[in-house]
């Protein structure tokens, strides 16, 4: 393990990591429009003499530490992107961009990324191998692009060049406390899906039912019957959840439209469970809308796959956070969580850990539920997070 106190170092570095997260609250930009955060996390990266390559998955930055010894290379991933909410918090560094919050932590992801970089760097002459330090864009959805940033930076060669053989990467988790961290084996995020159903009646007047056909009778039925699908085909101790998220119908009071859309999401852990949800999805909507005499269009694509932590990379970050947290109570139970990560891609490719930090402080009222309006978190995570993100990389590097 390594000897190094990354803790008190992390202490020490607080400042310039809660300054730093502050900043990228102030400014939070959308997916894929991380201009001034990329531009931040190249110009500190630089600063330190890391080799920079920006625009990786369009507004994604990649630094690159090269250690004094030969050994292998790893990936240290931290997202930027921050969400389309007004944010309702009143701190002192709320949002300055109308309709754009950080809600989900990645301001302090990003910070604790560049902290980790400062603190490992220091550490150069005694790092055996390279460390890729990953700040990636487009986390929250694929705005408007065919994939998220994830997959994008992957097609950009982040894996290649020298090959990376490991992953870290880490959430700070405001439905548990401050010092709560969870490192645990297998599926610890679920795979997503987006689905779009686009139903075609015959539209007609409202007082006239008998004379249409229509699509939002059509919608509800089917909404209902997707709910079989969880309660009915699924194993009870399995898990999947189906949720239409927008329904989109309809002009005025008296008129019965032609078409109806439907969004949702999809979400899921095991493949085969997946593959069922899938095709009985199909079959639900396809026949229901049939049955109400609307002609259906579906559109179903993957966000990403679950987020499933490798055994042996997972035993050395719970070392890791053992040496680092000697006093604290670390879960190594599967923490599910329906929430979708598209670091998912990557651990399909690479043997890598996700792992959560607690970050949530009741007494404070800083306990909000990620994107929630006045989400907020403990700062002193950051602490947390930049000392077992470092710690577990130089001990992955051994």
């Amino acid at each position: 393990m390594s000897k190094i106190d990354f803790l008190k170092q992390a202490k020490e570095l607080f400042p310039y990591t809660q300054a730093m997260r502050r900043d990228f609250h102030k400014h939070p930009e959308l997916g894929f429009k991380e201009v001034r955060t990329g531009g931040i996390v190249a110009k500190e990266l630089e600063t330190l003499g890391l080799e920079v390559t920006k625009g990786v998955g369009k507004t994604g930055v990649v630094g690159y530490l090269e250690g004094a010894k030969p050994g292998p290379t790893i990936l240290l991933r931290f997202d930027m992107d921050a969400l389309p909410i007004t944010e309702d918090t009143g701190a002192e560094y709320t949002s300055t961009n109308p309709g754009v919050m950080h809600a989900c932590g990645h301001d302090g992801h990003t910070a604790i990324g560049l902290t980790v970089a400062k603190m490992l760097h220091a550490q150069r002459d005694e790092i055996a191998g390279s460390i890729k330090f990953c700040f990636q864009p487009s986390e929250e959805g694929l705005n408007g692009e065919e994939v998220s940033g994830n997959l994008m930076m992957m097609r950009d060669g982040v894996l290649d060049g020298p090959k990376v053989e490991k992953t870290l990467s880490l959430h700070l988790w405001n439905d548990k406390p401050l010092g709560w961290i969870n490192v645990a084996k297998g599926p610890v995020m679920a795979g997503a899906e987006s689905f779009i159903i686009n139903l075609t009646g015959k539209g007609g007047h409202g007082a006239a039912p008998d004379t249409t056909v229509d699509p939002i009778v059509a919608s509800a039925h089917i909404i209902t019957a997707l709910q079989t699908i969880a309660s009915r085909n699924v194993p009870p101790l399995q898990s999947t959840v189906i949720s239409v998220t927008s329904i989109r119908s309809g002009t005025t009071f008296n008129v019965i439209p032609q078409t109806a859309e439907l969004l949702g999401t999809i979400r899921t852990f095991d493949l085969e469970v997946r593959k069922l949800v899938l095709e009985r999805f199909e079959q639900v909507v396809r026949n229901v809308a049939e049955a109400m005499g609307c002609k259906v269009e579906i559109e179903i694509k993957q966000v990403t796959p679950a987020v499933v932590n490798n055994e042996e990379v997972t035993i050395s970050v719970f070392n890791s956070a053992q040496a680092v947290f000697p006093a604290a109570q670390i879960e190594t139970d599967n923490f599910l969580t329906m929430g979708a990560e598209d670091m998912g891609w990557m651990q399909e490719k690479v043997d890598g850990c996700y792992f959560f930090i607690g970050s949530a402080n009741n007494e404070k009222n800083l306990n909000y539920n990620h994107h929630h309006p006045k989400f907020d978190f403990d700062e002193q995570a950051l602490i947390s997070g930049s000392a077992l993100m470092a710690n577990a990389a130089m001990d992955l590097l051994k």
